[in-house]
C-alpha cells in the first residue's frame, strides 16, 4: 500500500513479473475492448504511440515517448510487443504487460521504423490493415512521416488515433478514486499558492508553493503548469516566462492541475491583493452563475457542446461577449507532458460528444476584460454521474479569494 493506493503484481505471458497500478482483469478488459474494436473496423494490429495508450492498456509508464516508441497490438491474441530504446527496457520490463519487448539503438543511421516493418514481417502481417496513433505527441511529425515511408507498399496504413481515446473517456471505479485523490491534492495546492499570494511576492513563488503541497501530499510533478499570473498577465490564457513581483494592490489568476498516479484533477481560482475593485466582485457573480449553470446541465444523454451554449449565453447577456473563450473546458484522466489537458474532447458550442456517466471534465468560465484590464477565473474538475448531478471533485469555495 502507497499513500493509500494498492499495488497490483502480474505475470506476463512470457513469465515476467511486473507491478501495475491497476488489478490485471481491469487491462485485461481494455485489451479485449481494443481488439473488438480493431476487428469491428477490419484492422489487423494496432501501432501504440501515446503514452497514454500504453499506460493505459499495460500499465507501462515512463518519458521515452518522446523518442521513437510503438506499441504492437495485434486482434487476435497473440502476443503484444512493444519498440523502444534501452534506457526505457527496465521500466518496460516491470512496470508492463508488454510480452515482447524489442530494442533499437541510436546511430547516424538509425531507423527504427524499419526495424517496426520487420517486426510487422514476423507477425505474418504483409498486406494487413494496420491502425496507427497519429494524433498524439507520442508520434512527432518526422517521426510520423518516417513510419509512412517504412509502410508504404507493405502495408494498408490507417488513423486508428480514436479506438483506445475513446475508451478511456468513461472512467472506471478506479480510476475516479485516483482522480478523487488528485483532487485533494489540487485543493492543497490551491491554497498554498493562495496564502502564498502577498505584496513583494514573485508570483513564481505561489507556483513552488503548489509544487511543493502536490509532492508532500504524495502526488507527482504534473503534466503542465502551474499557471499563476499576476497583475496585467493575468488576462492571458498561457504562462509566460520570468518572475512578476505582486503589488500592493493587484489581481491573480491561478491555474493548476495536481497528478496522482498520472491522473489529473484542475481547479482555477482568483485572488485580489489589497482593495479589490468593486468590479471584481461582479464578475464574480457572473462566472459563478455560468459554472454553475453548466454543472446543473451536465448530465447524461446531454450534448457536451449545451454547457459551452450556457457559458457563452451568461457572459454575453452580462456584456462580456467580446472578452469570453470560444470554449470553457476539455476532458481530463491520465496524461503526460506537455498538457494536463486529456483532449479531444474540447467543450465548445456544437460539439455533438453526448455526456456519459463516468466523463470526467474540467471547466473554466474566464473573464479577461482587456477594456479594463480586470480578469476573474473560475474553475472546477467534475464527474458525470447516473441519473443526477455531477461530482465535484474540489471541496474549495467558489469565490473572490482576498489577501
Amino acid at each position: 500500500m502507497t499513500d493509500g493506493f494498492q499495488e497490483h503484481s502480474e505475470q506476463t505471458r512470457t513469465g515476467r513479473t511486473v507491478a501495475l497500478r491497476f488489478a490485471p482483469g481491469e487491462h485485461a478488459a481494455r485489451l479485449h475492448t481494443t481488439r473488438a474494436e480493431m476487428a469491428r473496423r477490419g484492422i489487423d494490429a494496432l501501432l501504440i504511440f501515446a503514452q497514454e495508450s500504453h499506460y493505459y492498456l499495460t500499465g507501462y509508464d515512463t518519458a521515452g515517448y518522446v523518442f521513437f516508441q510503438v506499441g504492437i497490438i495485434t486482434a487476435d491474441d497473440r502476443e503484444t510487443v512493444l519498440l523502444t530504446r534501452r534506457p526505457d527496457q527496465r521500466q518496460a520490463e516491470t512496470t508492463s504487460l508488454y510480452d515482447d519487448i524489442r530494442i533499437w539503438y541510436n546511430a547516424e543511421d538509425a531507423n527504427p521504423a524499419l526495424e517496426l516493418r520487420e517486426i510487422l514481417s514476423e507477425l505474418g502481417l504483409s498486406g494487413s490493415r494496420i491502425g496507427a496513433e497519429f494524433a498524439t505527441y507520442g508520434l512527432t511529425a518526422a517521426n510520423g512521416r518516417m513510419v509512412e515511408a517504412a509502410m508504404e507498399g507493405f502495408v494498408t496504413l490507417v488513423d486508428a488515433s480514436d479506438i483506445v481515446r475513446g475508451q478511456r473517456l468513461v472512467k472506471s471505479p478506479t480510476e475516479l478514486a485516483l482522480l478523487r485523490h488528485a483532487a485533494v491534492l489540487a485543493d492543497e495546492a490551491a491554497l498554498a499558492a493562495i496564502d502564498a499570494a502577498r505584496p513583494g511576492t514573485s508570483d513564481s513563488a505561489l507556483s513552488g508553493a503548489a509544487l511543493t503541497a502536490m509532492m508532500n501530499g504524495g502526488g507527482e510533478v504534473p503534466a503542465g503548469g502551474p499557471l499563476v499570473n499576476s497583475g496585467e498577465r493575468a488576462l492571458f490564457g498561457r504562462g509566460i516566462g520570468g518572475p512578476r513581483r505582486i503589488g500592493d494592490t493587484d489581481q491573480v489568476l491561478i491555474e493548476l492541475a495536481a497528478s496522482f498516479c498520472r491522473y489529473h484533477v484542475c481547479i482555477e481560482a482568483s485572488v485580489a491583493i489589497g482593495l479589490p475593485d468593486p468590479r471584481h466582485e461582479d464578475m464574480m457573480k457572473v462566472a459563478r452563475e455560468a459554472l454553475d449553470g453548466v454543472k446543473e446541465a451536465a448530465r447524461p444523454g446531454t450534448a457536451l457542446g449545451t454547457l459551452d451554449d450556457i457559458h457563452r449565453r451568461v457572459l454575453d447577456d452580462a456584456g462580456f461577449g467580446s472578452e469570453r473563450y470560444s470554449a470553457c473546458g476539455y476532458a481530463l484522466g491520465c496524461t503526460f507532458r506537455p498538457t494536463w489537458m486529456d483532449v479531444p474532447p474540447m467543450i465548445y458550442s456544437g460539439n455533438p460528444l453526448i455526456m456519459e456517466p463516468g466523463m470526467v471534465f474540467f471547466v473554466h468560465i474566464m473573464i479577461p476584460d482587456t477594456r479594463t484590464g480586470l480578469m476573474v477565473g473560475i474553475g472546477q474538475t467534475f464527474a458525470i454521474c447516473e441519473g443526477g448531478a455531477p461530482e465535484v471533485f474540489s471541496a474549495l469555495p467558489v469565490e473572490l479569494f482576498r489577501r
